[in-house]
């Protein structure tokens, strides 16, 4: 119906999720959240790549991080938590995902967990559980809410997945944690 509108020329459709996929400059791709929390017991550090809807929702997952106790860290090696937001529309989003991960391993803190977010883990889950075993949470777009529960069952040493997709799930509830600190979220 709306398809020849012009203000929507270059935004894709992501047909299984229904969300618009707006690609992001290269000086964007692997953009490091970072937020304090003063009262934090736990550090996470989260990386996107892909589209801007990654990055929006890197802001959600760190709402909801905060709100169980977690700051952001833009030092890996002092995370708790190491999450790489992704996506498959970026072609080199999987390889340049693939490389972080290894780094991850190499690198991380003792004891800290690794999780893939997004519509690749949802593709891949598999293959970085069970076949690379890179990653401790597979934790699809529509189920963020759920990661203080993956966290903790990955924490007993459980293999944490959730990919299933929501025709409901919108995170309308959830005030996003803004990357950018000059208050401008959006522009008309």
């Amino acid at each position: 119906m709306y398809n020849d509108n012009p203000t929507l020329e270059g935004v894709k459709l992501d047909l299984d999720t229904g969300r618009h996929n707006t690609p992001l400059g290269e000086e964007r791709q692997g953009e490091i959240l970072e937020m304090v929390n003063s009262d934090a017991q736990k550090k996470f550090y989260i990386e996107s790549y892909g589209c801007a809807m990654n990055f929006s929702d890197s802001e959600i997952v760190a709402s909801i991080l905060s709100s169980e106790g977690y700051s952001s860290t833009k030092v890996m090696e002092e995370s708790d938590l190491i999450l790489v937001n992704t996506c498959s529309i970026r072609e080199k989003a999987e390889y340049n995902v693939r490389q972080r991960l290894r780094i991850f391993e190499k690198n991380k803190k003792k004891g800290a967990l690794v999780g893939v977010l997004g519509c690749m883990a949802e593709r891949l889950k598999k293959k970085f559980l069970e076949e690379e075993r890179l990653v401790d949470m597979v934790v699809g777009p529509d189920a963020y809410r759920d990661l203080p529960n993956l966290i903790s069952g990955a924490e007993e040493g459980e293999k944490g997945v959730n990919v299933f997709l929501s025709k409901e799930e919108t995170y309308a509830d959830i005030a996003p944690m803004r990357l950018d600190t000059n208050g401008i979220s959006g522009f008309i």
